[in-house]
């Protein structure tokens, strides 16, 4: 099966990342899914002072997104994570980890803030996709 997703781990000259694709390209229609956090449902906090349980919150927020534009992970060009403590990040990628092609895994960029919209959320996650041509 061919993908509309092209995936550079490391460019010649730059060093491999672990866990993400230095560049991805596609053709077709571009989807932004806004940061997700650990909100469930009903807007409560789920999963407070814990980052893994608010890591999977948040994938599986950002997953409902996505199927919303017709999207899956496998569509997903770019991830942005933002975390009030980088020491959260090993959570955040095993939560990832769960749902991403770990072989051609998206782009990435982690950026830890000294807070987030609201208290007691120690991540937030936002998606860029490229849904292929002719996908509804």
């Amino acid at each position: 099966m061919t993908t509309h997703l092209t995936h550079v781990a490391a460019p010649e000259g730059v060093a491999p990342g672990s866990g993400y694709s230095h560049v991805v390209w596609g053709t077709g229609r571009f989807v932004a899914v806004s940061g997700q956090c650990a909100l469930d449902g009903a807007g409560r906090i789920v999963g407070e002072g814990d980052p893994a349980a608010q890591a999977r919150q948040v994938f599986a927020n950002l997953g409902r997104c996505l199927d919303a534009a017709g999207a899956t992970f496998a569509d997903v060009v770019k991830l942005t994570y933002y975390v009030t403590d980088v020491a959260h990040l090993p959570a955040v990628r095993e939560a990832r980890d769960a749902v991403v092609d770990t072989a051609a895994p998206p782009a990435s960029t982690a950026v830890q803030v000294a807070a987030l919209f609201r208290p007691g959320l120690l991540l937030e996650v936002e998606a860029f996709a490229v849904l292929p041509e002719g996908r509804p």
